[in-house]
């Protein structure tokens, strides 16, 4: 099973020179025909689900900071956003906005985190209170380790599920697993690693799938029927890195560890942001939102970057996260 992709979604070119994909396809041929992979539910997994923090709040309640990267964040105040802190652009507010997809390119960093700590980077598709992501995390919470791996999640009203965890999504790739470490990582300075993604809706069915690599692969989809708002198209779309930790702990770094500098052999990133129009074409992003819950501790920039004969949109991101 896969969706019917219109020309225009592979427009937008994710190959350059400092970026290199690493090797995320099963090397045992994947699963027999019919099945796919999926994790074992453990004792120690449902113990530790107990123990989830809640999900993404999906309103952005503060720091709003302009889409060029001179303008100061407005106010000085802060909320807890249920321990969450983001630093994301964001498609420009607009209620007749209609998103049939997006996509992203996070570079693979594996930031420290303790305890019920996380740390990721992702790219978020949202209607109302509806909205599916994509990207890496650390979570030990949810996975029982500290590797960086694959998640996917999904939010309708009061109902939300990570993964395969609850029925939602449908999984139909043989060789991906949906909680996968990458085991490829960059280092600050080195050799960038990333895997784009892409979340796009199939005009003929109004499913959301999954899709991920150069190629497209199809991994697998949200049916349009599980959803209140998002079965039809999105107007918001949100790119960037997002930790949280329990209240009265810390914040985990987030990205590199580091505030983004502008140089993207040094900075986490997210690469080739773009959007998929209403007839489903891609489209670059020209201007963004950049949004920060705490600029003492995180921080996003939006930028052009030229590789050799190509050019792309960047979100350099990340931050050290707070002392105490």
């Amino acid at each position: 099973m896969k969706p019917t992709l219109p020309s225009g979604i592979k427009r937008n070119s994710y190959a350059s020179a400092i970026s290199r994909l690493p090797t995320i396809w099963s090397k045992d041929r994947g699963c027999p025909s019919g099945t796919v992979p999926v994790k074992r539910i453990t004792k120690d997994d449902l113990i530790r689900q107990r123990d989830m923090a809640p999900p993404e709040p999906i309103n952005f309640k503060d720091q709003v900071v302009g889409g060029n990267n001179n303008s100061e964040p407005i106010g000085r105040s802060y909320t807890s956003s249920y321990g969450y802190k983001r630093a994301i652009l964001q498609t420009l507010e607009d209620p007749n906005a209609k998103f049939s997809g997006a996509g992203i390119a996070p570079k693979l960093f594996n930031p420290h985190v303790e305890g019920k700590q996380l740390s990721g980077c992702r790219i978020r598709i949202l209607e109302g209170s509806d909205a599916v992501q994509v990207g890496w995390r650390i979570d030990p919470t949810l996975y029982g380790d500290n590797k960086t791996r694959l998640f996917i999640h999904f939010q309708t009203g009061n109902t939300h599920c990570f993964n395969t965890l609850c029925p939602g999504f449908v999984h139909v790739n043989t060789d991906l697993a949906l909680d996968m470490p990458f085991d490829t990582l960059s280092q600050s300075g080195g050799p960038s690693w990333e895997v784009p993604m892409y979340l796009y809706r199939d005009h003929g069915t109004g499913n959301w799938w999954l899709l991920i690599g150069r190629d497209f692969a199809s991994i697998g989809f949200w049916p349009h029927k599980i959803f209140t708002l998002l079965k039809s198209y999105a107007s918001t779309v949100q790119w960037g890195g997002v930790v949280y930790s329990p209240p009265g702990v810390p914040g985990p770094p987030m990205g590199a560890s580091l505030f983004p500098s502008g140089d993207a052999t040094k900075d986490a990133y997210c690469r080739s942001i773009t959007v998929s129009n209403e007839e489903g074409d891609s489209v670059g992003i020209v201007e963004a939102i950049r949004r920060t819950d705490n600029y003492f501790d995180y921080e996003i920039l939006f930028k052009r970057i030229e590789v050799g004969s190509d050019s792309f949109t960047y979100g350099l991101y990340g931050g050290p996260g707070s002392s105490s």
